[in-house]
């Protein structure tokens, strides 16, 4: 289990300062290099693919669980064989240390 996984989000303030550049770029190494950084990072998303849809709605259930004990949310996209995964903290209008918790966990299920 990697050490972001072990951790726990935080409460996000509104109007918090995101992460810089260099702070998202040591946080991607620790995560799988599926993942990708969106909108001049501002945004983690991540696709999974799978042989049908149970198995993709299965996966956003997992995901789900996740998100709800962490208390933070990505944006989720069932289709038939894939499962689209997109993390921002809105309050903070970019990427959190949240975002990497949260990535870094649903990296631990597959």
């Amino acid at each position: 289990m990697s050490e972001l996984a072990k951790r726990k989000c935080v409460p996000c303030e509104e109007g918090g300062e995101p992460l810089n550049p260099d702070q998202v770029e040591v946080l991607m190494q620790q995560l799988s290099p599926e993942w990708m950084l969106i909108d001049q990072h501002r945004m983690l998303a991540r696709t999974f693919r799978f042989k049908n849809f149970q198995e993709a709605l299965d996966m956003a259930n997992k995901i789900g669980k996740i998100a709800e004990e962490e208390n933070h949310h990505p944006d989720l996209t069932v289709a038939w064989g894939s499962l689209g995964v997109e993390l921002m903290t809105h309050a903070m209008d970019g990427l959190s240390e949240n975002d990497f918790i949260v990535a870094a966990k649903i990296d631990e299920l597959k």
